[in-house]
């Protein structure tokens, strides 16, 4: 695995085709407007040891779906950072965690969503794994965190009672049963911008 790519001064995401290859950069400041472009994305969730995820409430001062309940962490790998090492830095720059046994279980999830004339539009494969270490949040990403049964979890966004970003509706929905037991997909299968070179 290679090492991270030093950031630069704003963050920048990777913008995709249909088929999922980079076709170009955008600053993420500017991105999500009324018709943003399709960019590469990831979304994860962590569990600890006991199986429990862990959930993140979006800040409230998100510009999209602020204050919504969604899985541990979502973010953008910086153009030219190997994918894996992407979801690891935002993952620590957001909830302080180190991941243990990080694998994709969605390779080619995608979707698009809308908030007050924003949308979000990404490729954005899910990935889970494990942890030992306890949240530090950045405020700026994340209201709030708590640690639950996947399994009540699970069942209360099947069965609609439990209120959650939309991505992680669909996510839910298409997870196997218990994620955190399921044997991840290769690498190969991952959107061709996220592929490793």
């Amino acid at each position: 695995m290679s090492g991270p790519v030093a950031q630069p001064a704003r963050e920048q995401v990777v913008l995709l085709d249909e088929t999922g290859h980079a076709v170009g950069v955008a600053d993420k400041a500017g991105v999500h407007h009324a018709d943003t472009p399709l960019h590469l994305a990831f979304s994860c969730y962590v569990f600890d040891h006991d199986g429990r995820i862990l959930l993140s409430r979006r800040a409230l001062s998100k510009r999209t779906f602020p204050g919504l309940w969604t899985n541990s962490a979502c973010g953008h790998p910086a153009p030219g950072e190997a994918f894996l090492d992407g979801v690891r830095r935002r993952v620590h720059q957001e909830l302080g965690l180190e991941l243990d046994d990080l694998r994709v279980l969605l390779p080619g999830f995608g979707y698009r969503a809308e908030m007050q004339g924003v949308v979000e539009h990404e490729l954005c494969p899910v990935l889970v794994a494990t942890t030992s270490t306890e949240p530090h949040l950045d405020p700026a990403e994340v209201e709030e965190v708590v640690w639950e049964s996947w399994a009540d979890f699970r069942a209360g966004v099947l069965d609609g009672s439990r209120d959650v970003s939309p991505w992680c509706r669909l996510q839910v929905e298409a997870l196997p049963e218990d994620p955190l037991r399921a044997p991840g997909r290769p690498l190969d299968e991952l959107p061709p911008a996220a592929r490793p070179s």
